[in-house]
């Protein structure tokens, strides 16, 4: 009997969404091999970071390598070993503007953000259109005028001039007052004032933690950013050039480089994997408990 009950169930389930058993297999084939196409260029590449010199100038091209090898990473390592500015000094400005880059951001979006989303006050519209407006604009576009601003602060071929820019993230703002306003319903923060709680820790203590899914995600686009950042327009200095900007300079010597090439590929975009892999479960988790209706 119970057997029948929960074949009934199952039907008028599968009824109730318009999908058969044979929809979801093909579904599930569908996004496996979407999935496959996704994945594609990531397989290629670490492949490329394992193929010895030779089999990058076969044709047809091997897609996986043929006979693996880590000498590409040996002679990568000699390279940086050999340069005039240490592969750990890079390897520190980069960690360095990345964390105080992407921490600020958090920071000071948040803060701007939650005026925008919960306080009402003139011109907040006409703010709110001009960081809209703001994200229009390439990096490319603005890249002069980003120039001249930290020429006339003096802040070029300094930490800051990578650093401070990373704060004002126009997506960022947006990102974060877009989910105040969504997440963080205001019967809620009412009964926190009525409680004798002050802005800041309102701010602090309900709206930061509701709004949890909105700062692990800018995470995962800073880190992105910054840790791929060339810094070689605004950084004259060896000792304040990126990590990025080293390996770039090697893989463009020519074709004899091509293996440490694939290397140097495969070690930057690992940390934005690891990022976004670490992050992306507590996104879901976050988007799925956090929201509240009013």
């Amino acid at each position: 009997m119970n057997n029948k009950v929960q074949k009934a169930k199952k039907h008028r389930y599968h009824r109730r969404i318009g999908r058969s058993f044979g929809g979801d297999v093909a579904m599930i084939i569908f996004l496996l091999l979407f999935g496959s196409l996704t994945a594609f260029p990531l397989i290629y590449a670490i492949g490329n970071a394992f193929k010895p010199l030779d089999e990058f100038f076969v044709f047809p091209p091997h897609f996986f390598p043929q006979s693996p090898t880590m000498q590409n990473f040996s002679d990568l390592n000699n390279l940086l070993g050999n340069s005039l500015v240490p592969f750990s000094r890079s390897l520190f400005n980069t960690v360095f503007i990345t964390v105080v880059g992407t921490c600020g951001l958090i920071l000071l979006a948040s803060m701007c953000a939650y005026p925008l989303a919960k306080k009402e006050f003139p011109g907040r519209q006409f703010i709110f259109k001009v960081i809209v407006a703001a994200l229009l604009f390439n990096g490319t576009v603005t890249a002069v005028p980003l120039y001249i601003v930290m020429s006339k602060l003096g802040l070029v071929d300094n930490y800051l001039v990578m650093i401070l820019p990373a704060f004002g993230l126009p997506m960022g703002l947006y990102i974060m007052k877009q989910f105040m306003e969504q997440m963080v319903p205001d019967s809620l923060m009412e009964a926190a004032y009525i409680d004798g709680a002050r802005d800041f820790r309102v701010f602090w203590s309900i709206v930061m933690p509701m709004v949890r899914p909105a700062w692990l995600t800018l995470i995962i686009f800073s880190v992105q950013a910054l840790w791929g950042t060339g810094s070689n327009a605004l950084i004259y200095s060896d000792e304040y050039k990126t990590l990025a900007y080293s390996l770039s300079q090697i893989a463009a010597s020519g074709l004899a480089y091509a293996g440490v090439g694939g290397a140097i590929g495969l070690i930057m975009m690992s940390v934005p994997i690891v990022v976004f892999i670490l992050t992306q479960s507590n996104i879901t988790e976050a988007m799925s408990t956090s929201g509240m209706k009013e």
